[in-house]
């Protein structure tokens, strides 16, 4: 690639996705189907044989559906991020209230604490960081995938190939296959689905130690999501460093108003007091 071509990180930005088309691509997952009606409460799924009591199942988190114009406005506060000793509970009460898996929330919460010290004028949230992670993988859930508990991704999340097919961007090859397995064209990798030379570009170690950062690691993945946003929005507490931050990611105000409406959710539930005790 020459000095005077658009890198991929430029065509990137500059990508305009067809509007309501699904499936792995630059940046943006499948959400898994729900199969099921939902009701007020818990769904009860009957299981009478042998006279069992009916089984109440959780109803999935519902995102409210938002359209805020860009630029105008970020999403609701999250609130603060839990201290050491009580994180663990938080997570696990968090991780019920949205169905955000809890390694996937850790890596999550962990990628805003450490940028809040690393970055204190970006002012990323771990809600902003899970609307990317549920509009680009379901958390990591993307096809039957999920993270262990050792942040690592499997089986691994690999886009589909960006060979200028309709309604995909053209991407050639930028690392001789080495994140994505193919040599020819380049895919969006991991559970933040990054293209390769954007992770070359801005791919941190969450742990420091020493190794190289993994996009199939959910850890690595969400420090790299903040690390990218931040450097490219500057203060995402602003709705003008929160918008281009996004926008960079995908292009696509469509795009940005489905993570804006997955982190303000996010962040209500996050809120919820705990119901009193009966």
């Amino acid at each position: 690639m020459t000095a005077s071509s658009p890198s991929a990180l430029d065509l990137m930005d500059q990508w305009q996705p067809p509007p309501k088309k699904r499936g792995p691509r630059g940046c943006v997952m499948l959400a898994l189907l729900v199969v099921g009606a939902l009701v007020a409460g818990a769904v009860w799924v009957v299981v009478s044989l042998n006279d069992r009591e009916p089984v109440p199942v959780k109803p999935v988190f519902t995102v409210p559906a938002l359209s805020p114009a860009p630029r105008s406005t970020i999403p609701g506060d999250a609130g603060p991020l839990p201290a050491e000793p009580a994180k663990d509970a938080w997570i696990a009460k968090v991780s019920e209230n949205t169905d955000i898996p809890s390694r996937a929330l850790r890596a999550y919460v962990n990628a805003a604490e450490k940028t809040a010290k690393t970055a204190p004028r970006c002012e990323i949230t771990w809600a902003t960081i899970a609307g990317i992670g549920r509009t680009e993988s379901q958390h990591a859930r993307h096809d039957g995938s999920r993270a262990g508990e050792d942040g690592i991704v499997t089986p691994p999340i690999i886009g589909i190939p960006l060979d200028g097919s309709p309604g995909v961007m053209a991407v050639v090859d930028t690392d001789k296959g080495a994140l994505d397995g193919d040599a020819k064209w380049d895919r969006a990798v991991g559970p933040m689905q990054f293209l390769p030379a954007t992770w070359k570009r801005y791919g941190v170690r969450a742990s420091g130690d020493g190794v190289a950062p993994d996009p199939q690691n959910i850890d690595d993945a969400a420090m790299t999501t903040a690390r990218y946003m931040c450097a490219r929005g500057g203060d995402l507490g602003q709705p003008s460093g929160w918008w281009t931050a996004v926008l960079t990611y995908n292009n696509s105000t469509q795009y940005g108003q489905e993570v804006f409406s997955n982190a303000d959710a996010y962040g209500k539930a996050a809120l919820k007091p705990e119901p009193a005790p009966r």
